[in-house]
């Protein structure tokens, strides 16, 4: 396993959040109020009830780009998540097919501490940073997004990988009676990623489980998904149900359809490529998805390697051959 980065303080700390506070729609049930995760493992599913995040104050992250946000409503209405629909405005007109209630994420694999935890029970030793981060789409357009969550790297160590364990393993719900888009053949389902260990400890990645200071929608990834800022945005798994540690390389969905097309570890790369569009520039999305695709982007900019978090992360391809596409 490669060793972690120190990294600089070139990213700078922004403002606070609009919202100093998560709006609070479920008190903690008593019983589980008490119990950690070391409960959970020990009797499986605890007691509790899953269902909407316990959210509490967002504190103030480092690791934020002073940059300025696209606009919540673009950002929650111009979506890839096929399993809603297969155009941009699918995800949110069909987001009541998604059903976060109740909710359980199984463990499993490389670690001492397996199980199946409701949702409380994975988020609440945690938390809430807002990490205002780029987003970059293997389509050449990009966003500013205001993401509220936590480092995966805190969660994952909570299970305690073990030696075995080289890469983490991520899996979407599966649910075709109410997923719709599931029925479809665009891609092998369930929607699967994956990470080398050390990416998904490193401190850039996290688990979102809000945006703009709310929680976050079916159509972007409820009620948690991954967030790698770092590579394309389909690596950004959404509505978890499934972690598992693994020694061997994990399939991905995109690499299942287009192994030609899209790599295991896909960092965005502007020197190289796909092969039916360029990627050393992007449309950034500013505007207001009312008004049309034209009002929706700015003039295209220079993507830039590893979306701009190259002084962060180039350490961890040191070894690595940039001119392949990956």
């Amino acid at each position: 396993m490669r060793k972690r980065t120190i990294y600089s303080a070139k990213i700078r700390e922004t403002e606070v959040t609009d919202k100093a506070v998560f709006r609070q729609r479920r008190s903690f049930i008593k019983q589980a109020a008490a119990l950690g995760l070391t409960g959970s493992i020990a009797g499986g599913v605890s007691q509790a009830q899953a269902g909407t995040p316990l959210q509490g104050p967002i504190i103030k992250s480092p690791y934020s780009i002073d940059e300025e946000q696209t606009l919540k409503e673009t950002a929650t209405t111009y979506n890839n998540f096929y399993e809603l629909g297969l155009n941009k405005g699918d995800p949110a007109k069909n987001q009541n097919w998604l059903k976060t209630e109740p909710w359980t994420v199984q463990v499993d694999g490389e670690c001492s501490k397996p199980g199946t935890f409701n949702l409380e029970d994975i988020l609440k030793p945690h938390a809430i940073e807002e990490r205002i981060y780029r987003h970059r789409c293997v389509e050449a357009w990009s966003m500013v997004v205001p993401w509220n969550g936590f480092a995966l790297g805190d969660l994952l160590k909570r299970f305690e990988p073990n030696g075995n364990a080289k890469y983490v393993a991520f899996t979407t719900l599966y649910d075709p009676d109410r997923l719709e888009g599931q029925r479809s053949r665009v891609l092998e389902w369930p929607y699967v990623e994956g990470l080398r260990i050390d990416e998904a400890m490193h401190p850039l990645a996290m688990i979102a489980t809000g945006m703009y200071g709310e929680e976050i929608p079916a159509q972007n990834g409820a009620p948690m998904r991954l967030i790698v800022p770092w590579k394309y945005g389909f690596k950004g798994i959404k509505s978890i149900v499934k972690i598992t540690f693994t020694e061997e390389q994990p399939p991905t969905s995109w690499n299942l359809s287009a192994p030609h097309e899209y790599g295991f570890f896909s960092n965005v790369n502007p020197q190289v490529n796909h092969p039916r569009w360029s990627q050393a520039r992007e449309r950034k999305l500013t505007g207001e998805a009312a008004g049309g695709l034209s009002a929706l982007f700015t003039a295209k900019v220079d993507t830039l390697m590893f979306n701009g978090y190259a002084d962060e992360v180039g350490s961890l391809y040191s070894d690595m051959d940039l001119a392949k596409y990956f």
